[in-house]
């Protein structure tokens, strides 16, 4: 049973239960009450939480972590946050991929970096997505989910997205250093220019 209150309407004093749900507009003026979690559901909040901005239209609304724990950078100041790009990708991304991006007809793609064919490190992303879907490119920050890092080690750009803390020697081959190793699972992103081994 809901807590009750003592609730004067129209001139009346009147005993009333407390609202966990809101059914809308009827429930105008009802006294909203915690749910078993504790917390106050989302339909007694004026709109509901949000977990990324569209812009302008979602002014007044209340900010919601993301799935990761996290305030999206949608919600942030424009200048404040990673720096990162949608772009589409244009073959299946892993989490945690080296990317190189590319101009395919006049449109910027994402593909796997890769070491065998030129295909130089630019960023990372830390969501696997799709050929043909659109993926959050990061150019700086933590690689994280790696594992069996040599901790304060060189990192290299390996072969299909991959990293590797052996530096590549294969004539042909691009040797470039995409950051260090600053846990065993993640890797701080500094990506250097690359150099094609003779």
């Amino acid at each position: 049973m809901a807590d009750r209150f003592i609730k004067l309407t129209n001139g009346q004093l009147a005993e009333k239960e407390a609202t966990v749900v809101s059914t809308g507009a009827p429930d105008a003026g009802e006294i909203p009450a915690l749910g078993a979690g504790g917390r106050l559901d989302e339909s007694v909040m004026s709109s509901a939480p949000t977990a990324t901005s569209a812009g302008a239209g979602d002014s007044g609304k209340i900010v919601k972590l993301d799935g990761s724990g996290r305030i999206a950078s949608s919600m942030m100041p424009v200048g404040i946050g990673a720096d990162t790009k949608d772009l589409v990708a244009s073959e299946a991304l892993s989490a945690g991929d080296l990317v190189n991006v590319w101009d395919d007809a006049g449109t910027q793609k994402a593909r796997k970096a890769d070491a065998s064919n030129g295909r130089r490190a630019v960023g990372f992303v830390l969501a696997g997505v799709a050929g043909g879907a659109t993926a959050t490119v990061y150019f700086e920050g933590t690689i994280s989910g790696m594992t069996g890092l040599t901790i304060g080690g060189a990192v290299y750009l390996g072969t299909s997205g991959a990293n590797t803390q052996t530096a590549p020697s294969t004539a042909g081959h691009i040797s470039q250093e995409i950051g260090l190793a600053v846990s065993t699972t993640e890797i701080s992103f500094e990506p250097q220019r690359p150099i094609t081994i003779a």
